[in-house]
Parts: C-alpha cells; sequence; structure tokens
C-alpha cells in the first residue's frame, strides 16, 4: 500500500488513496508513532469526478478534520486528480467548496457553525461551546505558552459537561490581533501541533466575546500561521473558511 505523510501546520496525518473498508483498525496502526507511520489521523481519498475523503483519528474514531481536509485536496491538487483551483470535496460534513491559493497553502468553506452557547463555568474554567464539525470548549488564558495544556485538556475533555461525546479544548492568548491556540484533541489524546476546527472555534469566539474580526490569524503550537474568514449573521455565523499551510512530508509504501 502507497501512503504519503502530510503535515497541515504541524497537524499530521497518513494519507492512502482509494476505498478503505476497515479505516478504523488501519488508523490505529499506521498512525501509531512507536509501530507505525505515525500521525494524528488517517486520510482515505477517492479520486474522481466527485472526489471523496474519510477521516479516522488515531485512537479509530472517525470524524472531520479542517486540516485533514485541506491536506487532501492540496494532495489532489498535486498530484493532479484535481485541476481547478476551486472544487468540491465531499466529507463527513457534507460537500465543502476548497480554494488552492499555492502550492502549499489552502482554503476550506467551513462546516456551518452549530448553536452558539453563553459561557459557562466548567470546573474552574469559563469555557465557550461551539461546535465547527467537531465540538469545541474554548478557555481564554493569560499566558498560552507556559500553559498546562495536558492536564487541563485532559480533564475538560472528559468531563461530564461535554458527555457523552467529549470535546476537543481551545487554549486561547490573544495578542493584538492575534490569537495564539493550543489545543488539546479528543481521539488523538494528546496536544497536537495544530487543529484547524479549532483555529476556527477560538477565532469565533474572539469575535463573539473579545470583538475581533474576520479576518483572524491564529498562531498555533507548531509556529505556523492560519486564518479564520467569515461573515457575521445576527447573533451568528456565516461563510467561514479556514486558510493555511499543508505540506507532503514524505511517502512511501507499507507492507
Amino acid at each position: 500500500m502507497r501512503f504519503w505523510k502530510m503535515s497541515g501546520a504541524g497537524n499530521d496525518f497518513v494519507l492512502v488513496q482509494g476505498t478503505v473498508t476497515s479505516g478504523s483498525s488501519l488508523a490505529r496502526r499506521l498512525c501509531d508513532r512507536k509501530k507505525g507511520v505515525g500521525a494524528d489521523g488517517l486520510l482515505a481519498v477517492e479520486p474522481g469526478k466527485s472526489p471523496r475523503l474519510r477521516y479516522w483519528n488515531a485512537d479509530g474514531s472517525e470524524a472531520f478534520c479542517g486540516n485533514g481536509t485541506r491536506c487532501a485536496a492540496l494532495w489532489l491538487h498535486g498530484q493532479g486528480l484535481v485541476k481547478k483551483r476551486r472544487f468540491i470535496l465531499h466529507t463527513a460534513q457534507g460537500p465543502l467548496e476548497i480554494e488552492i491559493l499555492g502550492r502549499e497553502r489552502a482554503a476550506v468553506h467551513m462546516p456551518s457553525p452549530g448553536a452558539l452557547h453563553v459561557p459557562r463555568m466548567v470546573d474552574r474554567f469559563e469555557v465557550f461551546e461551539i461546535d465547527t464539525g467537531v465540538p469545541h470548549a474554548v478557555v481564554f488564558v493569560k499566558a498560552v505558552a507556559d500553559f498546562p495544556v495536558l492536564e487541563a485538556g485532559r480533564a475538560l475533555r472528559r468531563h461530564e459537561a461535554f458527555a457523552p461525546a467529549g470535546a476537543n479544548v481551545d487554549f486561547v492568548e490573544p495578542k493584538g490581533r492575534t490569537l495564539h491556540v493550543r489545543t488539546y484533541e479528543r481521539g488523538v489524546e494528546d496536544e497536537t501541533l495544530a487543529c484547524g476546527t479549532g483555529v476556527v472555534a477560538s477565532a469565533l469566539a474572539a469575535a463573539l466575546l473579545r470583538g475581533a474580526r474576520s479576518p483572524v490569524k491564529v498562531v498555533v503550537r507548531g509556529g505556523a500561521y492560519l486564518r479564520a474568514r467569515f461573515k457575521r449573521s445576527g447573533a451568528g455565523f456565516s461563510d467561514v473558511w479556514l486558510e493555511g499551510p499543508g505540506e507532503l512530508v514524505y511517502q512511501g509504501d507499507i507492507d
């Protein structure tokens, strides 16, 4: 089996081409950083007139992934399997529009955000909840670089307030017009170097609670920056885009 290792701002993936019937078990094997290729998740791309993408987290749970969607789109375009710079990619969240911005940069028209919740206290944290393709809990902090993301993220991710599915947890520090974000991801059960849906969740939370204006620049743990673009629509948001880098790291064969 041929595979491609992709990175979206540090959020890394194993990508395979074609229909995968045992994605959950394959993801657990390939994403294992000790015994496999190592990745945050598995992308299975089916090229064609209507290209499709399925995604599994490292623990085998199937989900939607913003950075993974951008990486899959860049792979399709880079392999010459899609010629147009704007096209539709079918995902777990339905058909999403893609815009190729450069050889290693792309944007995806994200799913419409779910209901916006008034911030509430969960344990000792004030949390803003929003679903941007997967559920997120956003927490604003003063010094994110020194924040205990693993400890706090693990506790909040499985808190009964987000039962039964749990939530990704984003810790956000505004610095001027830029957000610095670190994310603890469910399904990976660890901090990742970037989270696309978390970037969008953080940007929308900052717009609603801190007056941030589109586009919002977001710096992630991997050091790269992404942008979230959106329109305010009454008390909610519409036309939400996630823009960021994506690159092919290497490719190989799995026996």
